[in-house]
């Protein structure tokens, strides 16, 4: 019921022959009946000319045989004429005389229908019978009945002794009862008239139609012929009991193949309107935004549609028939998928759906939404679980994105206020600190006057104006940036910026048991920057390593690296041996509000880029050559009392 894969519609090579013969195939058990009949006749139609051609041989056989017979019964006859011709001297010259010879008498009362007796003139001796009147009409019957009659002569002495035999009584006592009952036998003249027959009445069968065979007589029936026709008639070969079964089962057969064909071109209609159904069905399903999986009750796969596919990265012929765990979980949270999948297979999954994070073919992470409902076949029983899966990746990536600008929108208002707060600070502390100033000022002065030469008290005063005035510097540079100014560019020492900065940091360094490093390249030009911008973003870098490091427990060494990285520009990289970044860019690093602290406000680093900007400079990057992270920053360098371009 369901496909692995979309069904395709179009024609491949070759499909031409296969589908003309899946359209002729009904006729296959036809043609077949065709070519059993076909060799069924074959074979009746020469075993009827075999058994022809035994009947013949047998006919011809039973001829000779028959022929055997009537010589044997003449030969008998001609003994007996024999016997007769002997005692001719001592018979009375008379028809009674002859008449009363035992011979004579058993002759006329089986084949003889005369004895003639001649003297050496051929003049008539004696006669028997005697010569009747004109027979009647019944006697005229017997004689007809008799036939054609034949003759045999014996010579005794000069006289000659001559008989008259019945060619009808010689046939039919001559003939074997069993070949008069199988046959139809005639003696023939040679004009194919018929001499005798063992019928009273000849049957007259034609030759073309019975199959006969004649052969002659000869000796005492010159030019008679035997012949011998087959009583029964045999049917053809086509109208035999074999033939006829055949023939109704080639109509059955036909019947048959008529009904089949019927059939086949419903299931044809039937499969075509499927095929259809299940292309459109395909391609409604291909076309959806939803991803299709449908399971069977152990959570083997047995349907996904293209969505489907393209949504994990994988091939429908990868996935159909894979049983869990599936390859588009996430590993690391193999044994809470499988829990939450055997609370599905039985039945437990939500109605209103469960999120679920699945990962693509290339790594990737996506969010889906699944919803998981009951497989029932068409016979109405629960099969399996069928599931909908959408792509709310995109969606969450929105709610995200949305949450972090409300959150954006919060920290800029709060931001707004810093700096107005800033602002303020900026303006109230310069009185103060002017104020500090002169109080140093005019305090050294009296020192001075009143000679009081004490080097630490005067070593902590003059500390205490630099901070002073350096204090002020960074309100003037705070007010100048708030207020949107440019700032104020002038030629100065990246390595001199870089260590007033460490300097300021060097007792919470010492604090947290970090070491510092350098690594500088000999005579380094100038840059062209605002040295307390530049010392604050340095600052700045520098306490986040530190940070860093003792958030993670482990690492202790920070390597601050000057050099040159282009002919116009000047680098700068702080690396240290802690945690690392975690493979996070400086992209995401300087995003505004993007804090790795839990009470940072994420704009450290997003100002120092802008800072560094600013300057026509650069930020990157990447891992350290300690282990750790690698923060750097480039500075165009000063020439000819112009900044390099």
């Amino acid at each position: 019921m369901l496909a692995n894969t979309a069904h395709d519609s179009r024609r491949q090579p070759g499909s031409a022959p296969r589908t003309w013969l899946r359209r002729w195939l009904w006729a296959l058990p036809l043609l077949a009946s065709l070519v059993f009949v076909a060799g069924d006749i074959a074979w009746t139609w020469r075993a009827d000319r075999e058994e022809q051609s035994n009947r013949l041989a047998s006919i011809i056989a039973d001829a000779l045989s028959t022929e055997a017979h009537l010589h044997d019964r003449l030969a008998v006859e001609s003994g007996y004429l024999e016997d007769l011709a002997k005692e001719l001297p001592r018979l009375p010259r008379s028809n009674a005389g002859l008449a009363n010879h035992a011979d004579v008498a058993s002759g006329l009362r089986s084949l003889w229908q005369s004895v003639t007796w001649l003297d050496a003139n051929n003049r008539i001796v004696a006669h028997v019978p005697d010569q009747q009147p004109i027979p009647n009409s019944a006697q005229r019957a017997l004689l007809d009945s008799t036939g054609v009659s034949g003759h045999m002569g014996q010579m005794a002495g000069d006289e000659k002794l001559i008989v008259r035999y019945s060619a009808v009584r010689l046939l039919r006592r001559g003939t074997p009862w069993w070949v008069s009952r199988k046959y139809d036998v005639r003696l023939l003249d040679t004009n194919e008239q018929t001499i005798a027959s063992v019928d009273e009445v000849p049957m007259g069968m034609d030759p073309l139609v019975h199959e006969s065979y004649k052969v002659q007589v000869g000796k005492n029936m010159p030019g008679t012929y035997l012949e011998l026709t087959l009583r029964e008639r045999p049917p053809p070969f086509w109208r035999t009991l074999p033939v006829a079964l055949v023939v109704g089962f080639l109509a059955l057969m036909l019947v048959a193949t008529l009904l089949l064909r019927r059939q086949v071109r419903q299931i044809s209609r039937a499969e075509d309107a499927w095929r259809n159904e299940a292309s459109w069905r395909q391609a409604m399903e291909d076309s959806a935004l939803v991803g299709l999986r449908a399971r069977d009750a152990e959570g083997r796969i047995l349907y996904v549609n293209r969505t489907l596919c393209d949504m994990v990265g994988l091939p429908a012929d990868k996935l159909v028939g894979l049983a869990p765990p599936m390859p588009y979980w996430p590993p690391e949270s193999i044994d809470e998928v499988m829990l939450r999948n055997r609370r599905n297979l039985q039945g437990q999954a939500p109605r209103d759906g469960y999120e679920a994070l699945w990962r693509h073919q290339n790594g990737n992470t996506i969010n889906v939404m699944v919803f998981e409902s009951p497989l029932i076949d068409a016979y109405g029983s629960h099969v399996g679980w069928m599931g909908s899966i959408i792509d709310i990746t995109a969606r969450k990536r929105l709610e995200e994105r949305e949450r972090h600008q409300a959150e954006a929108m919060a920290h800029q208002a709060r931001l707004t206020t810093l700096g107005e707060v800033a602002s303020a600070l900026a303006h109230q502390l310069n009185q103060p600190l002017t104020a500090i100033m002169g109080y140093n000022t005019g305090l050294q002065r009296m020192l001075d006057q009143e000679g009081y030469a004490n080097p630490t008290v005067r070593k902590a005063l003059k500390t205490q104006g630099e901070q002073a005035a350096e204090a002020g510097r960074i309100v003037q540079r705070i007010r100048e940036f708030l207020t949107r100014r440019a700032p104020q560019r002038e030629p100065c020492d990246l390595v001199a910026i870089a260590q007033r900065a460490v300097a300021l940091l060097q007792r919470d360094l010492q604090r947290q048991h970090i070491q510092l490093a350098w690594q500088l390249q000999p005579d380094l030009p100038q840059v062209y920057a605002d040295a307390i911008l530049v010392e604050q973003v340095l600052i700045n870098l520098v306490r986040n390593a530190a940070d860093a490091m003792a958030s993670d427990g482990h690492g202790s060494q920070i390597q601050i690296v000057v050099a040159l990285s282009a002919p116009q520009f000047m680098r700068l990289d702080v690396n240290d041996d802690g945690p690392g970044l975690g493979g996070r860019g400086i992209e995401i690093l300087t995003a505004p509000f993007y804090s790795t602290k839990a009470e940072g406000m994420g704009m450290g680093l997003a100002i120092c880029r802008s800072v560094i900007e600013l300057h026509h400079g650069s930020m990157d990057a990447g891992s350290s050559p300690l282990g750790g992270a690698r923060l750097s920053f480039t500075l165009p360098v000063f020439i000819d009392e112009e900044p390099a371009p």
